[in-house]
């Protein structure tokens, strides 16, 4: 079920919505590392001295400059490591459209789906990349000490965190938030497992970027198909209309 779900969603790839969502995640992420940047600068600008005096050279007007074009470097080498985190964040406030995309085309039959209010969505995004980069920033001790096992501990990590996110959100349009953490309980290992299939190309450079909406996808999927598993008189029924 896992394997036919990722190529289910991997054949709709080209799909118009997918590519919105993409594009509307990447450029909006990068906008933000730019205005945390470009305040971050300020605040530098602000707290430092037009010049400053050093022991045995005098006065110098360079060290503003020096810390800025550094700030600038340092900025650049975090992106590298935030932009992913940070993409998928922003991206998972647009994933209903491709939940959608994926029900219009494969689950044509099924009743509307009741929206995630935007404010809710966005909570849950600003939780996600607050537990996302967390886990990842202490993960990095681990990494350091079964530097032999960093890459397995890199997807079991992301793997959990992102299929308890997709999951969630492709289930809680359907039988709301309580039903689709009791569903995800019921099916944690298998949930899990997916989301290692989704952490595995978070390694590879762009491609890690199109995670977000494969993800989506893939648990829309999955999540349709556990849903037709479960006991009828419980979180497997789609609510009436």
């Amino acid at each position: 079920m896992i394997f036919s779900s990722f190529l289910r969603a991997l054949g709709q790839i080209g799909d118009p919505r997918f590519r919105k969502v993409l594009f509307l995640g990447i450029v909006l992420a990068f906008a933000l590392l730019v205005a945390f940047y470009a305040a971050f600068l300020a605040f530098l600008q602000w707290a430092l001295p037009a010049s400053s005096t050093l022991p045995l050279i005098g006065e110098v007007h360079w060290i503003n400059d020096l810390v800025s074009w550094s700030s600038l470097l340092l900025m650049t080498l975090l992106s590298v490591f935030l932009m992913v985190p940070v993409a998928s964040a922003i991206t998972s406030m647009f994933l209903d459209e491709v939940a959608q995309a994926v029900e219009d085309k494969h689950y044509p039959h099924l009743p509307p789906a009741t929206p995630v209010p935007f404010g809710e969505a966005l909570r849950d995004t600003v939780n996600f990349l607050g537990v996302l980069i967390g886990a990842n920033v202490l993960a990095l001790l681990l990494y350091a000490i079964f530097a032999p096992l960093a890459p397995f501990i890199f997807w079991g990590l992301n793997g959990f965190l992102l299929g308890r996110e997709y999951f969630t959100l492709a289930a809680m349009r359907r039988i709301g938030r309580e039903g689709a953490k009791a569903l995800r309980r019921r099916y944690a290992l298998k949930i899990w497992l997916a989301g290692i299939l989704m952490a595995v190309p978070l390694s590879f450079p762009l491609i890690n970027l199109l995670i977000p909406i494969l993800g989506a996808a893939t648990f829309t999927h999955l999540y349709h198909g556990l849903q037709s598993q479960a006991p009828s008189g419980g979180t497997g029924r789609y609510p009436s209309r």
